[in-house]
């Protein structure tokens, strides 16, 4: 897939962003906020992401917290002001893999997203399935046919583990 996601709050950095990558033959599913960003990331599993630290409603390096305490390890790369060196240290021990100060030259952002996509993990669904059992991890919930119900963090896990086990697909 030749399709990452940029958080970006800031349109016109966002349009310039998505055109050198789409130039470079990578297109861009562009979120604002990290809210639309989580609701994005539940329903596609992108090879990298970019993410910019400040957000609207918070920093990007929740989100790439939240990714990795999920075991998701979908390489992102942090694109940001903030660049001071205690800063990219706290992006990289967030669970960051790259940080790119702003300003910064598109051609190198375009070589560190391309660096990223080419050790990208085995894709993993975000919400495995298996037959008409759907298990969705941002919601604790397993749906089975009509039905669905919570599940504890212990059982989320364990029935995360079987679904992807017998055999998921990425649910879209």
């Amino acid at each position: 897939m030749n399709r990452i996601a940029l958080l970006e709050d800031h349109e016109r950095m966002a349009a310039l962003v998505s055109r050198a990558l789409a130039t470079a033959g990578i297109e861009t599913d562009v979120y604002g906020t990290l809210s639309q960003a989580t609701t994005g990331l539940a329903q596609i599993r992108y090879p990298a992401l970019v993410l910019d630290r400040n957000l609207p409603d918070g920093d990007g390096l929740q989100l790439v917290r939240q990714l990795r305490a999920r075991r998701i390890d979908t390489p992102c790369l942090m694109l940001t002001a903030r660049d001071a060196l205690h800063d990219r240290i706290d992006g990289l021990e967030a669970g960051a893999d790259d940080y790119l100060p702003k300003p910064f030259s598109m051609e190198e952002l375009v070589a560190r997203v391309r660096a990223l996509m080419r050790r990208a993990p085995q894709q993993q669904s975000l919400a495995p399935e298996h037959g008409d059992l759907r298990i969705d991890p941002m919601e604790s919930r397993m749906v089975c046919a009509a039905e669905s119900i919570s599940l504890s963090s212990a059982e989320l896990q364990l029935m995360l583990v079987l679904v992807r086990a017998a055999g998921a697909r990425l649910c879209c």
